[in-house]
């Protein structure tokens, strides 16, 4: 059933979870600076070019390049993109079958900036017991300093997510002076303007219910778990025992006595809800909110350890183990899924590293398909078009096969040049003998470019025609 906005808000606002330490909160403070250093640090990195912006990467605009290093990207290898993102897509179902939702759990820009935002109300408001208690009280001078900072500096967070964002499609030392002084193009400003205000509303408000009425993944990923996925899971059987759980009292302290007497492992603290930022409890079995951070192991590990028992009440295993099976990680649908994932990057690596460095069209001019010179000779014009994707500039040679007693004319131009990294349009004229009798008025033949200095070096050839009356 879907929520109002009111709703929306005020659900996701009551959902105030616990601070945890164990391995797997550790696993996601990692991903999260080391996502953060790269995003926000690698607009800054410098990278010398013979030609081209000297920013490491950087999605150049006016020259319609996509710099990544030494690598550049042209319009026409945007098909490498749909290949790119066929192979993110079937690379996540494979990891889906094999482990759940690990990457919502560790690596979706919606968990990484709402942890973000969390830490920064952690550190201002404190713990889960702290900050339902100011939301509680009433509006004092306590409460306006620390939601006010919280939101100053989660607004600050968001215009900086922004304005990084930004910093990609520019040299971001340049992009960023103009920025503050004024002197930015338009398409900087709303830009900055509407991420830093949707930053600001899902990471800060939405937080969960994106993950709930928004993001289709959710949605879908029953439909790749099987019973071999590794997932979190709560072991009933041990947790519960005969008689379900019970916390821990004076007469019933010890394990053993607990399992005497029928009793669960599962003191029923709540720990495992309060630190789940989806605000579930995994006690009831596996749920489409849940989203796999495992801090809830971190808190039963937490409580197991303090009273001294085995840990693993709540644990990544598959519903095989947890019946005492045999687990299968190979099996039709991970197998279908890595092996589309290895077709998917090798057709990428393929694609790219056969890549050829000289582009050529030719397009043939239509009006008029040919010319009668005065002196009986046949003339056609056709349009070049050449792009040098090397990073030094290029002397190239147009030579003519499959068509006697013809040349080529340039116009003006002696030799063609291409500089690096760009294109060349040149008119070209191919001029032939007069026509002799009974000749075919078409006649095939091929446009030989051969490079005859810089990094070029394979030929290119391209069929082509003549009219001849």
């Amino acid at each position: 059933m879907s929520e109002s906005p009111v709703q929306f808000v005020e659900y996701s606002k009551a959902i105030q979870p616990r601070s945890v330490e164990g391995r797997f909160r550790n696993i996601k403070f990692y991903i999260l600076i080391l996502a953060y250093a790269v995003f926000f640090l690698l607009p800054w990195l410098r990278w010398e070019r013979a030609v081209g912006p000297d920013q490491a990467l950087i999605f150049d605009l006016a020259s319609l390049r996509f710099y990544i290093f030494d690598f550049v990207i042209h319009p026409q290898d945007i098909y490498w993109l749909s290949i790119l993102l066929f192979f993110a897509a079937v690379f996540l179902f494979f990891i889906t079958t094999l482990a759940g939702r690990v990457f919502c759990g560790y690596f979706c820009f919606q968990t990484l900036w709402t942890d973000a935002y969390r830490w920064i109300e952690y550190k201002i408001q404190g713990d889960r017991v702290a900050r339902l208690r100011l939301d509680k009280q009433s509006w004092n001078k306590e409460k306006i300093q620390k939601k006010g900072l919280t939101h100053f500096f989660w607004l600050f967070l968001s215009f900086w997510t922004a304005l990084t964002f930004v910093l990609y499609w520019g040299d971001a030392f340049e992009l960023i002076s103009d920025f503050f002084t004024g002197k930015a193009p338009a398409a900087a400003y709303i830009t900055t303007l509407i991420l830093t205000a949707t930053t600001y509303l899902a990471a800060g408000f939405a937080r969960d219910a994106i993950c709930r009425h928004v993001c289709p993944y959710s949605r879908f990923q029953s439909a790749m778990f099987d019973e071999n996925t590794l997932i979190v899971s709560y072991d009933y059987n041990r947790g519960e025992g005969k008689k379900g759980r019970a916390k821990p009292i004076k007469t019933l302290k010890s394990l053993e006595e607990r399992k005497s007497n029928g009793i669960g492992d599962c003191v029923d603290c709540g720990f495992c809800v309060q630190v789940c930022p989806m605000g579930i409890d995994i006690r009831e079995g596996l749920q489409l909110d849940c989203i796999h951070c495992a801090l809830c192991i971190d808190a039963c590990d937490n409580i197991m350890e303090k009273f001294g028992w085995d840990k693993g009440l709540i644990k990544y295993t598959s519903e095989n183990n947890l019946q005492g099976k045999k687990n299968k990680y190979l099996n039709v649908r991970s197998v279908g899924y890595g092996i589309a994932a290895l077709i998917a990057i090798g057709l990428l690596y393929i694609s790219i590293t056969g890549s050829a460095l000289l582009n050529v069209s030719v397009s043939q001019t239509r009006q008029p398909l040919f010319v009668t010179m005065s002196d009986g000779k046949i003339q056609n014009s056709y349009h070049f078009n050449f792009i040098n994707k090397t990073m030094k500039p290029a002397i190239l040679d147009l030579s003519l096969e499959g068509l006697d007693d013809a040349e080529i004319s340039l116009g003006k131009i002696e030799k063609i040049s291409v500089r690096a990294d760009k294109a060349l349009r040149l008119f070209v004229k191919v001029i032939r003998r007069p026509n002799k009798p009974n000749e075919p008025r078409n006649i095939s033949f091929r446009f030989k470019v051969t490079p005859i200095k810089g990094d070029l070096t394979e030929p290119v050839i391209i069929e082509s025609q003549f009219i001849t009356h």
